[in-house]
């Protein structure tokens, strides 16, 4: 990446991106932060988001009337009244071990992004 504005020059070197002056006295260089991120990072953090996102709607959802058809009504013999109570615990149960699990695995990648990082 080369390019230059109001007297300044970007260059992309060998660790990343400079700032130089351009003018009458000398030359110096400003190491520049990375604006770009890890492409495999940012890759990985939003499959993880969109895949615990679709999670978070479809499992409750789907325990909640599977539950009480099936398990609360059917199998169990409960009142619609009684069923529409248990069915709503187990989606309140599953959202809350899908924002565990969620947070579990962000942790897990944050740290290990964190070590791998710390190691270049």
């Amino acid at each position: 990446m080369r390019g230059h504005c109001d007297g300044f020059r970007w260059t992309r070197g060998g660790g990343g991106v400079a700032m130089e002056r351009l003018g009458s006295g000398s030359v110096s260089a400003v190491p520049v932060a990375e604006f770009r991120p890890n492409e495999g990072s940012l890759t990985s953090t939003l499959r993880t988001l969109l895949f615990f996102s679709a999670l978070m709607i479809t499992l409750p959802v789907g325990l909640y009337f599977s539950s009480k058809a099936y398990v609360f009504e059917g199998s169990l013999g409960m009142s619609d009244r009684d069923s529409y109570f248990y069915a709503a615990i187990v989606a309140v149960v599953t959202v809350h071990v899908v924002l565990a699990l969620f947070v579990y695995v962000a942790w897990n990648e944050g740290s290990r992004q964190w070590r791998e990082g710390k190691q270049d």
